[in-house]
């Protein structure tokens, strides 16, 4: 049986500073990655997706949290074809920012920043999460190949925004497509009644790793703000419908990642503490 990890999808969110689950005298940067390391294993790093990592920073990261904790660190936003503002590109690059020259700087960029992750054993996964118009096809089989090459050595799982990519006959093209990359499924559980959504599947990929993320049931997915989007508080009995497919995850792969992502207020870390609980019971 692997090991199954619980955590949420930021230490660090607006909501959940201003929601009290950090105590007085943790509130500022280490104190508060100290505390969430004490009560989690795992972490997934978002602020990677809208800045590219200092080194010093992951350094810091590597250093505050014990042996054993393991942070999930999501690509930067350009590395996944998603809009990128200018003010957050390293200065000097050409205008098409995405040349070849362009994007060689910024995945140099990127690997150096979390090499001190790496290096420290603390890297969980790179998280490839690829926006809805990335369909099956061609172009993103050349990017999945692209993606293979410039992360050689690297543990990465990946997350399709677009549900074709898990229906019908497509899923074993699908699980065949990241095994050959040796890439991690992401399984994702949202709303299922939106258009958008994902199927709730799980396969394994990759013997190493598993991961699950839970984006929370908002019917507001894909409109309104962050808070509307993310909004939810998940029950036992909508965390139960994911005990035996988590455990079976665990049958199949070293380990399991489970990471909530409905941050608001600290609905997600209290939601990773009680999943935690019952995958325990």
């Amino acid at each position: 049986m692997g090991t199954i990890l619980t955590g949420s999808c930021s230490w660090t969110d607006r909501a959940l500073l201003g929601s009290g689950w950090y105590p007085a005298g943790r509130r500022d940067a280490e104190g508060r990655l100290r505390h969430y390391a004490e009560r989690f294993p795992l972490v997934e790093v978002d602020a990677t997706y809208y800045a590219l990592p200092s080194e010093r920073t992951c350094r810091l990261w590597a250093e505050r949290t014990p042996d054993g904790f393991v942070f999930d660190v999501k690509a930067f936003s350009l590395l996944t074809g998603h809009p990128t503002r200018s003010a957050v590109l390293p200065p000097g690059l050409p205008d098409d920012v995405r040349s070849p020259k362009a994007l060689d700087e910024v995945w140099r960029r990127f690997t150096d920043g979390i090499a001190p992750l790496r290096e420290a054993g603390r890297l969980g996964a790179v998280l490839f999460q690829f926006p809805p118009w990335l369909r099956p096809g061609p172009r993103a089989r050349a990017v999945l190949t692209e993606c293979r090459e410039r992360t050689a050595g690297w543990p990465v799982c990946v997350e399709f925004r677009h549900p074709d990519w898990w229906r019908d006959e497509q899923r074993s093209i699908t699980e065949e497509l990241l095994r050959s990359c040796g890439f991690a499924a992401v399984a994702v559980d949202m709303e299922p009644s939106l258009p958008s959504a994902i199927p709730p599947v799980t396969p394994v990929t990759c013997e190493r790793l598993a991961v699950v993320r839970f984006h929370g049931r908002s019917h507001a997915w894909g409109t309104g703000s962050k808070e509307d989007r993310f909004r939810h508080e998940y029950t036992d009995d909508e965390l139960r419908e994911w005990l035996p497919r988590v455990h079976a995850l665990a049958e199949r792969a070293e380990r399991v990642h489970v990471l909530f992502n409905n941050c608001c207020a600290d609905a997600a870390v209290r939601a990773a503490a009680r999943m935690r609980e019952l995958l325990a019971g």
